[in-house]
């Protein structure tokens, strides 16, 4: 046996230990320090160290006022007497307050007059502390009630309040006094804590926060509901749309004004209906997971559309406005897109309410009708008057563009990534393939295998996530693009973003390395959490979706103005009108200059509202950086090769 093992000790581990210290004896201070340490939790020991305190205190006193007096440039008086227990005593009754008298009596009635003293104060100040702590603690509960009116109100919470706030913020910047409250079962700490590190610049906008149950209708009492400008309902955990629906029924049952807009946050499709109609409209569902699958949808069929929904969805840029306009009556559809210069009009508004986008060219405006137009500000939509001279210009081209089969890569794989299939392949060509890619540890191969999406051909690889199965899956074919979705099922928001991230780099690292043939192969990647999105701008996307932020967009827009619903609902489904984007030489000579007002003449020759353009040499990995939306009819671009027109029509 060695000299080291036979230092240890084997009886309380089976790979041995070291050998117990040897104990040492305990000096002075450190058994002073025990003993103080053991007494002080007394209450009776402390009063003790505390009058000793004094008596120490009042001796030093004593020893400093001698030696300051003995030097002749601090003081100049009569010498003092030589200390004693007089001088002593005086220091320590100073201290107290009392004591100080001449006879040993009065000292003693003196000192028990200050321990009165001191115990009574003590009690009153340690009751008055108390209450104003328990008042503080109560007021810091947040079970006060509201009192403010015209307030958004918020009932629940979840990582989209965030960018909500931010959206309100942004909305409400010229108001006076912009007001939203929260109402959770969260703490009022815990939210004010949240809301200050993850939606910092608010501006002029208060927030309130309230807990209490949102639905108990005695708590929802508290949060002046009546009054509110608008209601938000998030849909806050796991549980299906239960919770959901019992806020909506407690909202009901406390609110006492009807016409109260409601934005309730659902998962299921047939819910959000049977809100909707038991309510008479009053309640809008908007389901975030079909949100965020149509917007990746749309950011994935062409270059440029993601940038465009952003903006028609956030309140930075333009917005969509509705507005009457008189002086159209008699006038038709095709009239109107050509009447507003700082303004581009997408629908309208009947009479009886009805939203129609792109209507027919020929469709004539009322007196009661509202166009729907795209503008920085409510005051740009002003009526310039009809453009009579733009009104024989034609298209090149009338016919409908015939659209080449596309073939789509898919790397990785949730729930979302059936729906964003779903609403993708019913925008592809006929002949059009997907390839999807998932690694087995997070999808099970069984979850793919039955996998069909119309009549579009689907295959699927399942990998072990080696970097050698990806790159071959990406050269197997000449894709038009790749699509990158992220693992949200299966892992948390930051790995699934981590994962996403590097599988970008890696293929923007083999489309570098094969030169990527004559048209590049388009990379659209969705990003779960919004605080990765610079960091995701780094790994290089040419259209970025970013999850959490756009059902919240959605929810922001509509509970300024309800009207947008439809519009919405309309815009982002198959059905119906889309946003598209066409190449600009289906509608214009190349190289010569037109104005924006003529390309919106043209497109009504296809029955199309043209919105916007987009100039193909701005775009070097960055499909957003070259579009342009709404410019005024009176600018002019000279168009090129590869530039397009975003336009709202049928999708061809």
């Amino acid at each position: 046996m060695s000299e080291n093992n036979s230092t240890r000790s084997y009886g309380q581990g089976a790979q041995g230990e070291a050998a117990a210290p040897t104990a040492t004896k305990a000096n002075f201070l450190t058994r002073l320090r025990y003993n103080f340490d053991n007494s002080i939790a007394k209450g009776g020991a402390f009063v003790g160290y505390m009058f000793a305190a004094m008596i120490v205190l009042s001796i030093i006193v004593v020893l400093i006022k001698y030696v300051l007096y003995a030097a002749p440039f601090l003081y100049t008086g009569d010498p003092l007497p030589a200390p004693n227990f007089e001088t002593f005593w005086g220091s320590f009754a100073t201290l107290l307050g009392h004591g100080g008298e001449a006879t040993w009596a009065d000292r003693i009635v003196g000192v028990l007059y200050w321990a009165i003293t001191v115990a009574i104060a003590g009690s009153v100040t340690g009751f008055i502390v108390g209450a104003i702590q328990r008042a503080f603690a109560t007021l810091r509960k947040g079970k006060s009630p509201v009192v403010d009116n015209g307030h958004t109100l918020i009932l629940g919470w979840s990582n989209r309040v965030f960018p909500i706030l931010k959206e309100l913020a942004v909305a409400n910047a010229n108001v006076r006094k912009p007001l939203v409250v929260i109402f959770s079962t969260n703490t009022r700490d815990f939210m004010e804590d949240e809301i200050a590190s993850r939606a910092e610049g608010l501006g002029n906008l208060k927030v309130v926060t309230r807990t209490g149950d949102p639905t108990n209708p005695g708590d929802l009492k508290r949060t002046n509901i009546s009054n509110a400008k608008s209601v938000i309902i998030l849909d806050s955990d796991d549980s299906g749309d239960a919770t959901v629906v019992s806020t909506v029924l407690a909202v009901k049952a406390v609110n006492a004004n009807p016409t109260l807009p409601i934005i309730a946050e659902v998962d299921d499709v047939y819910t959000a209906e049977a809100l909707q109609t038991a309510t008479n409209g009053q309640v809008i569902s908007v389901r975030s997971h079909d949100v965020i699958a149509r917007v990746t949808a749309q950011a994935s069929r062409q270059p440029g559309l993601a940038a465009v929904t952003l903006d028609l969805l956030d309140f930075d840029g333009d917005e969509i406005y509705f507005q009457n306009v008189p002086a159209l009556a008699g006038k038709t559809y095709a009239d109107a897109l050509l009447a507003f210069n700082e303004a581009s009009v997408i629908g309208l508004v009947d009479e009886k309410g009805n939203t129609q986008i792109n209507p027919a060219q020929k469709t004539k405006l009322t007196a009661g009708s509202k166009i729907i137009a795209i503008a920085e500000d409510d005051d740009k939509v002003v009526y310039t008057g009809t453009r009579d001279d733009l009104g024989k210009l034609k298209p090149l081209n009338t016919k409908a563009i015939t659209r080449k089969a596309e073939h789509l890569l898919v790397i990785g794989w949730s729930s979302m990534g059936r729906s964003v299939l779903t609403e993708l392949a019913q925008f592809l060509p006929k002949g059009s393939s997907i390839h999807i890619v998932a690694q087995n540890k997070f999808v099970a191969p069984a979850e793919l295998a039955d996998l069909k999406f119309g009549n579009i051909k689907v295959s699927f690889a399942s990998v072990n996530g080696d970097i050698d199965e990806l790159i071959a899956a990406a050269s197997a074919k000449k894709y038009n693009e790749v699509i990158i979705l992220g693992y949200r099922n299966a892992i948390s928001q930051s790995e699934a973003d981590a994962q996403t991230m590097l599988t970008m780099l890696q293929m923007n690292q083999l489309f570098m390395a094969d030169g990527n043939g004559v048209e590049p192969t388009r990379l659209v990647a969705e990003i779960l959490d919004s605080r990765k999105q610079e960091l995701a701008r780094v790994a290089v996307a040419d259209d970025l979706v970013v999850s959490d932020n756009l059902a919240a967009l959605m929810i922001a827009q509509i509970s300024e103005n309800p009207a947008l619903a439809p519009v919405f609902e309309d815009l982002f489904d198959a059905d119906g009108a889309a946003i598209n984007t066409k190449p600009v030489d289906h509608y214009v000579a190349l190289g010569k200059e037109v104005s924006f007002g003529e390309l919106v003449a043209l497109g009504r020759g296809h029955n199309e509202s043209v919105i916007g353009y987009r100039i193909a040499k701005h775009v070097p990995g960055d499909a957003s950086t070259g579009v342009r939306l709404n410019p005024n009819k009176n600018s002019t671009f000279k168009p090129a090769a590869g530039d397009s027109l975003i336009v709202i029509g049928d999708v061809e």
